[in-house]
């Protein structure tokens, strides 16, 4: 099996709920959670306006291609009510495919590995967490190295529930 990334982001409701109700409803779409890193809250990127964040990393099994694990992800923010409006704007859940093993994906829809992981500490962070080993297909860095690296300097703090 391939190891497969997912960032889980969402800045409005029940924020917590929001992550939970997104990993249940990867069931059926045979999504199949392997594991998880811990919940992250950090301020807003992009449009810093707007509430902070909770975001999840986490290790999925996926028997179909990267297109189609897309596809599942679109469903489930639509079942979720997503609403896309602005980028970085705010959202009730935002799926991104980080990893889909070493494949590099270009394609007008889908870009693998994610392109901004490097940019992003919140991204890094959790993935670090559950991922230390993995390396980037493309930049050929560790996490450790792409954390020490970015240019992102907002602050990300676990959660502790």
């Amino acid at each position: 099996m391939e190891e497969i990334y997912l960032l889980l982001g969402t800045n409005l409701g029940d924020r917590m709920a929001n992550l939970q109700r997104a990993k249940e409803l990867m069931v059926p779409k045979m999504i199949t959670v392997i594991r998880e890193s811990s919940v992250y809250e950090t301020a807003a990127w992009g449009i810093e306006d707007q509430p902070s964040f909770l975001n999840q990393v986490l290790r999925v099994d996926f028997i179909k291609s990267p297109q189609r694990l897309l596809e599942g992800i679109l469903e489930i923010e639509e079942e979720m009510g997503r609403v896309r409006e602005e980028k970085w704007g705010s959202r009730l859940i935002d799926i991104d495919i980080l990893y889909f093993g070493d494949r590099v994906v270009a394609e007008k829809d889908l870009k693998i590995p994610h392109p901004e992981i490097q940019n992003r500490r919140f991204t890094i962070l959790p993935l670090l967490e559950i991922a230390p080993n993995f390396e980037h297909p493309v930049l050929k860095t560790s996490h450790q190295e792409l954390l020490n690296k970015t240019p992102d300097d907002l602050e990300v703090k676990r959660v502790e529930f």
